[in-house]
């Protein structure tokens, strides 16, 4: 299992991500860790990459999905790359635990607590 995709900064978050451009859909897939250990929040946009559609794409995805607004978050690093570092300005605590909450996978629907009765 992967770790976390977010450290703190001064002023707010950076969420390390993997974007798949022309993925089909616009999804986030959760967490999973690279070759290099690092962990990384998948997500994928139905856009290409082309004059910054698949990173404006991303950054929609994720205001949407992790309920923040969309003002809150600017690409830090990565432009041209399929890992990216999103800056999420705010307080780093409160986003902190409000993106792990957005992010905890959650039961699928018929799959039950896995408790036996």
């Amino acid at each position: 299992m992967a770790g976390s995709p977010l450290a703190i900064v001064a002023d707010g978050v950076i969420l390390n991500v993997r974007l798949t451009p022309r993925g089909g859909r616009d999804a986030i897939d959760g967490v999973d860790a690279d070759d290099a250990g690092r962990s990384l929040l998948r997500a994928r946009v139905s856009a290409a990459p082309s004059d910054g559609a698949a990173n404006d794409a991303l950054l929609r995805l994720l205001a949407d999905g992790l309920e923040l607004p969309r003002r809150s978050l600017t690409l830090a690093s990565g432009a041209g790359a399929r890992v990216k570092r999103i800056h999420v300005a705010g307080d780093p605590a409160a986003l902190a635990r409000h993106i792990e909450t957005r992010l905890a996978p959650r039961p699928r629907p018929g799959q039950g607590s896995g408790q036996s009765r």
